[in-house]
């Protein structure tokens, strides 16, 4: 695959990924001409998510013609008060020049739904990216632990971190209390699960291709 060309595209993002795409703008990947990331964990409330999305586009428009939403769908954006308002829904709006990443959320950026399940091996497993442990108190924002007891224990198969980026395994030998503190708020156990950023700088140049079209 040839290299994509981001120089003309402004990459608005969730918070909660921006370790995977700074890594990939560190690495070169990703020379958009700007990025602009919203509060990471907005998932949990979707007035204040679409508030700070349609700001970061309407920014980003002033100086590109062309915007990547990187944001998920259906897990992302629920709105409980307006069903049938999804994410799609809001981007369609914008009109041309903005296309989001083919995704559901941002775990499913980093792997595919069939890996997941293989991973997992039929078990239920919390799924989570280096940025919900990083941003814990933004992601996880409102929780107590009668919350964390009501949501964590059924996954069985423990807390698994999709981790590009060596973050997981760094965080353990540099400040092993958090993972053991964050461990101990989740009542299950947690663990990094290696994959590489392929399916992330994949599924970023389908955008890239659909914006010049």
């Amino acid at each position: 695959m040839n290299q994509p060309d981001f120089s003309d595209i402004a990459i608005v993002a969730c918070g909660t990924l921006a370790p995977e795409l700074n890594r990939l703008k560190k690495e070169g990947f990703l020379n958009a001409g700007q990025i602009i990331f919203t509060t990471p964990g907005l998932h949990q409330d979707c007035v204040e998510l679409e508030r700070q999305l349609l700001k970061a586009i309407k920014r980003a428009r002033e100086r590109f013609a062309k915007v990547l939403v990187v944001y998920g769908g259906k897990f992302c954006y629920v709105n409980t008060a307006e069903p049938t308002r999804t994410m799609q829904k809001i981007i369609a709006e914008q009109g041309e020049g903005v296309a989001r990443i083919n995704a559901t959320h941002c775990m499913d950026m980093l792997a595919s739904e069939s890996f997941r399940n293989e991973t997992a091996g039929g078990e239920p497993v919390w799924w989570m990216t280096p940025g919900w442990v990083r941003f814990k108190d933004d992601v996880f924002k409102g929780w107590d632990k009668a919350m964390a007891n009501e949501n964590f224990p059924r996954h069985t198969g423990g807390a698994t971190v999709l981790d590009g980026l060596g973050y997981f395994d760094k965080l353990l030998n540099e400040d092993p209390e958090k993972v053991l503190e964050m461990s101990d708020w989740m009542g299950i156990p947690m663990q990094a699960c290696p994959i590489t950023l392929d399916r992330l700088k994949d599924l970023l140049a389908d955008q890239v291709k659909e914006l010049n079209k």
